[in-house]
């Protein structure tokens, strides 16, 4: 029985058999790719230079690009040079690395999503305590704590992931190394561990999103008491993409990671994890940027 100190490298998924439609895979993922990198790198060079944007909220904003950028970071460009290539193999400790990062920026970016709902929530529903609540200490720490529960929780899932003996070959049924799809080649009783994990997974998951709903019931509560249409329509603005964002995030990766094996084929994975792994951080900055005028004079000027 072999185990994963044995094994060498992985074998990813291929997308197609081929090669025109290898190669319309690999535009089709380096332009998504660049429009990315691209966005979210416009977002981060404007809030940096825009002093009028160094507020919590831009802070926040600034932070999830970063995290945006990790994550499709991780997975695309290996990606990519699979299809350009035609090389599905990925060393042991490359697939360790996206196992690593991926997880780093997804939690991150949920604890980050988490803390820019208080942040929203402080705004509309306590705006005379904003300064007080929202100081650039407390932005700092927040930030830093969202990091830091992504590098914990990476941490513990890549070493317990790759610690389990893995016997049923090395081909990964992902065009990344994705945990459920690595577990599918272990060899191991390793329910309590699993379950473990998951527990803790699912109950941080459930902590954040009760208090995104509570904070967001809140917000929408004050809004509807605005007399203003125009406030109204700012607050609902600011939000309402905020909103979109962390639906299509969680739904997705809940999706991806708990779906029960029943219902899993191949053609469901690769869509499930296109759209947690690489559909949010190539929308995020089209979406903060087409609802908010602040941001969208700062990149304005940027061209000017």
């Amino acid at each position: 029985m072999s185990n994963s100190s044995s094994i060498s490298q992985f074998l990813l998924l291929a997308f197609a058999d081929t090669r025109e439609l290898q190669l319309l895979h690999f535009g089709l993922f380096l332009g998504i790719y660049l429009a990315a990198l691209l966005a979210n790198g416009l977002i981060i060079t404007a809030i940096a230079r825009d002093h009028r944007l160094h507020t919590p909220m831009y802070f926040f904003l600034l932070n999830l690009s970063v995290l945006d950028l990790g994550s499709i970071s991780t997975t695309l460009p290996k990606s990519v040079a699979s299809s350009l290539w035609d090389n599905r193999v990925i060393s042991y400790w490359g697939c360790v690395a996206q196992v690593f990062f991926l997880f780093l920026c997804a939690t991150s970016e949920f604890s980050l999503l988490t803390v820019m709902s208080y942040d929203r929530y402080v705004a509309i529903c306590k705006p005379l305590n904003y300064g007080t609540l929202m100081g650039s200490r407390a932005c700092v720490h927040m930030a830093a704590a969202a990091w830091g529960s992504g590098f914990l929780n990476a941490l513990l899932h890549t070493a317990s992931t790759f610690s389990l003996p893995l016997c049923q070959g090395n081909a990964v049924d992902q065009f990344f190394c994705e945990i459920p799809q690595i577990l599918k080649l272990s060899c191991s009783c390793s329910f309590l561990r699993k379950a473990g994990l998951l527990i803790l997974s699912c109950f941080l998951a459930f902590v954040c999103f009760l208090f995104m709903v509570l904070s967001y019931v809140q917000i929408f509560r004050a809004v509807l008491r605005i007399p203003s249409q125009q406030g109204r329509h700012k607050a609902f603005s600011t939000c309402l993409p905020h909103l979109a964002v962390v639906s299509l995030f969680i739904s997705t990766g809940i999706f991806a990671y708990l779906k029960p094996p029943s219902i899993s084929s191949p053609v469901l994975d690769l869509v499930v994890a296109v759209l947690y792994s690489v559909v949010p951080p190539a929308v995020n900055p089209l979406i903060y940027s087409m609802r908010n005028k602040e941001l969208k004079d700062a990149l304005r000027k940027l061209f000017e």
